[in-house]
């Protein structure tokens, strides 16, 4: 039998996860690769690593069968011949992760409705393979230089982890479904959930999310999605979506791509705003019409009192177009926001 030596170099480190460092590479064929490096973990006994080890070998093979516009594509698996590793060698997506704008603040509702149907269309490509992806959260969700959006880190956690996986306190732990919590088991319903959740971190930002009920205390409890604190500038129809992929029935959860692709449709064309969260209160920011609508929401200690002033973009003068005419409680401030951007 011929031996073969491996062209793949590794480059300097482009960032870190659980389950490995991922550095920039190359190979005589792909001139860029994001190469993720998986090592031993403290944790990891002699056996159990070398269990892993052969069962990233094999899902390399399984991993590379999911080619899709919005899936990352997997090229292959090596191990490495200088130090007890794994190679994944995949497709670089230069613009990274979605982690950090998701860090950043609220992104617009136009931004995420794109995101959300290329990852459907992704996710709905590996569960026709009858594969799981099991990890769906903003860092998993890449960006390549021309803004096409990708699933990455498919097929790293599995079954035997799920619980595990969750209990070290990542926010996968937030993304877990109710029946997962119970059962340790993971199925296309269950990425629907934490796709469900995924929206709802992307329109509100960290944050907003931090200074929500977290799920991990209560999804268990039942009725989470009633519970969620909206920013009132997201519509009912978000709000309808992501709710029925958080459904504590799995059997009654929106969890197919053709259905969440639908209810996306009629989405498209809703006004997006800009939406920044301060310390005092929250601004949103459009463009329409030759004119820049700004909403300022604003805390007067219990109370809190919103205006909305439309300023020219070129000549005339700028109008008041809504507000509280004073100041009120917070929830009929947000009912008051809700039907302005409803309008």
């Amino acid at each position: 039998m011929s031996e073969f030596t491996s062209s793949l170099q590794i480059g300097p480190k482009l960032g870190n996860g659980h389950f490995g460092d991922v550095h920039l590479g190359s190979d005589d064929i792909h001139p860029e690769l994001a190469v993720k490096v998986i090592r031993p973990k403290d944790s990891d006994s002699p056996e159990k690593w070398e269990e892993r080890k052969e069962n990233l070998v094999k899902e390399g093979a399984n991993l590379k069968k999911a080619t899709h516009d919005n899936v990352v594509q997997v090229y292959y698996v090596n191990r490495s011949t200088t130090e007890d590793a794994i190679y994944l060698a995949m497709e670089l997506c230069e613009r990274g992760s979605l982690q950090k704008p998701y860090e950043a603040g609220p992104i617009s509702s136009t931004e995420v409705h794109r995101i959300a149907t290329h990852i459907c269309h992704g996710l709905g490509s590996l569960h026709d393979r009858e594969m799981l992806h099991r990890d769906i959260k903003p860092g998993n969700i890449l960006v390549t230089k021309n803004g096409t959006v990708k699933l990455g880190d498919f097929g790293l956690v599995t079954d035997e982890m799920v619980l595990g996986y969750a209990d070290l306190g990542y926010s996968y732990t937030d993304h877990l479904a109710p029946e997962s919590h119970e059962t340790g088991l993971s199925s296309k319903k269950s990425d629907f959930w934490a796709l469900g959740m995924t929206l709802y971190r992307l329109l509100h930002g960290d944050e907003w999310y931090r200074q929500s009920p977290l799920p991990r205390f209560s999804v268990t409890d039942g009725g989470y999605a009633d519970r969620l604190t909206w920013l009132p500038h997201i519509s009912g129809r978000w709000r309808r979506l992501i709710r029925a992929m958080l459904a504590d029935d799995s059997t009654a959860r929106l969890a197919t791509s053709r259905r969440a692709l639908d209810a996306l449709a009629g989405i498209a064309g809703e006004a997006a705003w800009r939406c920044t969260l301060g310390d005092d209160g929250i601004t949103w920011e459009r463009e329409i019409k030759g004119r820049r609508i700004r909403v300022d929401l604003i805390r007067q200690g219990k109370l809190w009192s919103w205006t909305a002033v439309s300023h020219p973009l070129g000549t005339g003068s700028k109008k008041t177009v809504g507000g509280s005419g004073g100041a009120i409680g917070k929830a009929l401030a947000d009912s008051h926001l809700r039907k302005y951007f409803g309008g």
